[in-house]
C-alpha cells in the first residue's frame, strides 16, 4: 500500500502539496517537522506544540539510545507515551552522529563505533542494531544507517560512503521487523551529481516508503545544496515522500519546496529562540538589543502566538538578560508558531495554484 499521495502539483515547477499516512495519523506537506533531540523540543510541552501548528516531530535515535535506553522508553510503551506525543514521529538512525561525532567515531563496512559524548563508554551501532532501535522505540517513520560526510572531503572517501550508505540501506531493509513503520532510504554523494545519481537509482531499486536527501548544509552553501536538491529529486519517485535533512531557513525550504520536496526537520526555531533571536516576516530580530528596552509591541505584529498575544519586546528581552528561562521558551513558540504558518502559507498556495507567484514576492 502507497502511503503517500499528491494532492496537487504547481503548474510552474516540482512543488507539490501532499498527504502522507502513518499509523499516528496523516500529516500535510509540505511539512516541518520540530526537533525533538533526547525526547522533547526543548522548553515546550506537546500541547503548546500542537498550539504552534506542528503535525510531526523528530526524535533522535543516538540521544535516546545514550539516554534514557531503549528499554526504558519501551517500558513506557514505546515513543509516543514517553513524549506525550499522540501524532506522527519520525526517528533518524544515528547516522548523522557518523559525521557530527566524527574524532569520536571509527567507521569500517559493518558499521561505526562510537565514544559516547556523555561519559566516553564505547557505544556500536551499524544498520541492523539502529533499524532493531528504532523497531523498538516505534515511531511512525524510521530512517535507514547512513554515511553522512563533510563538505570538501576527497572524491575516493565520498564514494565509499556513498556505497557504505547503499550497502547499509539494503540491510536496514532486510532488518526492518515493524509493519507499523514506514521506513525511508537517505540518498547521499555531497554535490557530487554522478554519486547522488548512483545511490538514488539503487536505492530506488531496492524500494523504500520515502527517501531522503542527506549530507546536505555542512558547509555546501545554498547554491550548491539547492542545485544538489533540484537534480536528486527529478530521480526519485514520484509517488513517494522526499525529505530534505537537517534544512531550516526558509529561503532554503521555499527553493526547496519548489525542486519538489515535501518534509523538513532542523534545530533552527528553538536553537535560535532560546538565543533572543525571533523569525518574522520582516526579518530576524535581536531580543538582547537595546533598542528593545521600552519596546511594547510584540516581536510580530499580527502573529496568533502565545508569546505575542501576550509580551512585549521589553520584557522578552528583561528575561533574556536575567536569565530567566521563560525567555527561551517564549521566543522558541514564537519561532515554531513562524515555521508552521510558512508550511502553512506554501501548502495554500499550492492548493490554489498559486505557488510560483507567491515565492517570489517572498523576501524572508
Amino acid at each position: 500500500m502507497n502511503n503517500f499521495e499528491v494532492l496537487h502539483t504547481d503548474p510552474h515547477s516540482a512543488a507539490r502539496h501532499g498527504l502522507l499516512t502513518t499509523a499516528h495519523g496523516k500529516v500535510e506537506t509540505p511539512a516541518f517537522m520540530p526537533v525533538g533531540t533526547a525526547g522533547a523540543v526543548k522548553g515546550i510541552t506537546p500541547r503548546q506544540l500542537k498550539e504552534t501548528g506542528a503535525g510531526i516531530i523528530l526524535a533522535n535515535t543516538y540521544h535516546l539510545l545514550l539516554r534514557p535506553g531503549v528499554d526504558a522508553v519501551e517500558k513506557v510503551g514505546g515513543l509516543h507515551k514517553f513524549m506525550a506525543w499522540d501524532c506522527p514521529i519520525l526517528t533518524d538512525s544515528g547516522g548523522y552522529q557518523v559525521f557530527s561525532l566524527g574524532p569520536l567515531a571509527k567507521i569500517n563496512d559493518d558499521g561505526v563505533e562510537f565514544a559516547s559524548h556523555v561519559d566516553g563508554a564505547k557505544i556500536y551501532l551499524n544498520a541492523e542494531i539502529a533499524t532493531k532501535i528504532q523497531n523498538r522505540l516505534a515511531g511512525d517513520i524510521i530512517m535507514c544507517f547512513d554515511q553522512c560526510t563533510p563538505f570538501g572531503v576527497d572524491t575516493p572517501q565520498l564514494k565509499k560512503a556513498v556505497e557504505r550508505t547503499i550497502l547499509w540501506a539494503e540491510r536496514c531493509k532486510q532488518t526492518h521487523a515493524n509493519g507499523d513503520q514506514l521506513l525511508f532510504g537517505v540518498v547521499q554523494g555531497g554535490i557530487d551529481l554522478e554519486l547522488r545519481t548512483y545511490c538514488a537509482s539503487e536505492l530506488v531499486k531496492t524500494g523504500f516508503d520515502g527517501y531522503a536527501i542527506g549530507g546536505l548544509s555542512v558547509g555546501e552553501g545554498h547554491d550548491n545544496m539547492i542545485d544538489t536538491v533540484i537534480h536528486t529529486t527529478q530521480l526519485l519517485p514520484q509517488d513517494k515522500p522526499r525529505y530534505l535533512m537537517g534544512i531550516g531557513t526558509a529561503g532554503d525550504i521555499i527553493a526547496a519546496v519548489k525542486a519538489g520536496v515535501d518534509m523538513f526537520d532542523c534545530v533552527l526555531p528553538t536553537r535560535n529562540g532560546r538565543n533572543a533571536f525571533a523569525f518574522t516576516e520582516n526579518g530576524p530580530v535581536r531580543l538582547r538589543n537595546n533598542v528593545h528596552i521600552n519596546a511594547a509591541e510584540p516581536i510580530e505584529a499580527g502573529c496568533d502566538c502565545y508569546c505575542c498575544k501576550n509580551f512585549s519586546r521589553a520584557a522578552l528581552r528583561h528575561f533574556f538578560n536575567s536569565e530567566e528561562m521563560l525567555g527561551p521558551i517564549l521566543v522558541s513558540l514564537h519561532n515554531l508558531t513562524f515555521y508552521q504558518r510558512l508550511m502553512a502559507k506554501i501548502r495554500q498556495a499550492l492548493k490554489k495554484n498559486e505557488f510560483t507567484d507567491w515565492a517570489e514576492r517572498i523576501d524572508y
